[in-house]
């Protein structure tokens, strides 16, 4: 072995800097830079896990507020595809989908009358019979006063985070679809088309008015050219 004292390989270039760390400069260690992690080599190697990096929420993504925080929910878009076509007025829509938008989880939403109408600039009077008429299709119904049940198989927000306060920690609430569609169906007090909901009945009076419709355009062809072959022949 030669007396010569040996000279340190330089690292190869573009290899990371590796800074000595004593092993009681633990705390210290979280400020040094660090070799850059291989995800596909983590993943490869952990199969069953999922591995990502986080990244910043990019502007306009998700809107929400403290008050409304983001929740996981599910709509049926045929229940949306059906009453695009059966409601003719936009009173009934719009307040569905306010409806919709104060699910708690488990679909109950906490909303009374006046609130309703305050939201939507709408009389009491008219938030009442367009709710009416909603509730008469089973897609909502009333649990109490001021809190009324979406359908589940319309519209259900399964989950939400209510944030905490100084005196109470934040939760996160969870109820599956299945336990409330069970609970309902059980309960024999509600109306046949809460307990069993269907779009069929709304379908059929769609395309009753479609066919209404398409005999007024035909009657009034006809009178159209009635009056024209009368005027022919004067």
């Amino acid at each position: 072995m030669s007396p010569e004292p040996q000279r340190r390989r330089p690292a190869p270039k573009g290899a990371p800097r590796r800074l000595p760390v004593a092993p009681d400069e633990d705390l210290q260690a979280w400020s040094k830079p660090v070799r850059p992690a291989d995800l596909d080599a983590l993943a490869r190697r952990y199969p069953s896990r999922s591995v990502s990096l986080s990244r910043e929420r990019k502007a306009l993504e998700v809107y929400d507020r403290p008050d409304r925080p983001k929740a996981f929910s599910m709509d049926s878009l045929e229940f949306f595809f059906v009453i695009a076509q059966y409601f003719r007025e936009a009173l009934p829509l719009r307040l569905i989908l306010l409806l919709i938008a104060c699910q708690g989880a488990g679909g109950i939403i906490k909303l009374t009358q006046e609130e309703m109408g305050a939201v939507l600039d709408v009389p009491r009077a008219k938030i009442n019979e367009a709710l009416q008429e909603i509730m008469g299709h089973g897609i909502v119904f009333k649990v109490a006063r001021g809190a009324y049940q979406f359908n589940p198989p319309y519209s259900y927000r399964v989950a939400e985070f209510i944030p905490g306060t100084e005196d109470v920690e934040p939760q996160y609430v969870q109820v599956d679809q299945h336990e409330a569609i069970r609970k309902i169906r059980k309960d024999e007090t509600l109306p046949d088309l809460v307990r069993f909901p269907s779009l069929e009945h709304m379908r059929e009076a769609i395309e009753e008015l479609r066919r209404e419709r398409a005999a007024k355009r035909e009657a009034r062809r006809r009178e159209r050219a009635l009056r024209q072959e009368k005027g022919v022949a004067r």
